[in-house]
């Protein structure tokens, strides 16, 4: 499971699927509808706000406008109706960590976007989360 502090628009159209999927999965082990995942890493920051449920409901709306953008189908009446206002943290760190491990990813996949992303220094991250100084979360699980 990777749920993506960068901005779901530097992501191929296999990453955003799959982001898509996984970031319903977390919505569903949030909800506590599922056995597995519970104390999966990348789920640690939604987990520790007050409101997980509206946190990742959140998340998976920006998801889905990007899903718009590019044209393609994603469901949207599957994100829970919770509404959060407020923006997680995330470090500089993590931001960096992901841009290289998406870097990686898209190398092999997607040779145009890679270079795209090659161009951008500092990329946006997901809208809802702030930035602030900082290393990789300790939740990262590095390669």
């Amino acid at each position: 499971m990777r749920l993506w502090t960068l901005h779901p628009k530097y992501l191929d159209a296999k990453g955003l699927v799959a982001l898509w999927r996984e970031a319903l999965l977390a919505q569903a082990v949030l909800a506590g509808k599922t056995r597995g995942y519970k104390h999966h890493p990348q789920l640690e920051r939604f987990a520790l706000d007050a409101r997980p449920i509206a946190a990742i409901a959140q998340y998976l709306r920006a998801v889905h406008d990007e899903s718009v953008k590019r044209g393609y189908g994603f469901d949207r009446r599957k994100i829970g109706r919770a509404r959060f206002e407020k923006r997680i943290s995330a470090t500089r760190g993590q931001l960096k960590y992901e841009r290289e491990h998406l870097l990686a990813k898209l190398r092999r996949r997607d040779p145009e976007r890679h270079a795209l992303l090659l161009g951008v220094a500092s990329p946006s991250a997901h809208p809802l989360f702030r930035l602030c100084a900082g290393p990789v979360a300790d939740w990262e699980v590095q390669r």
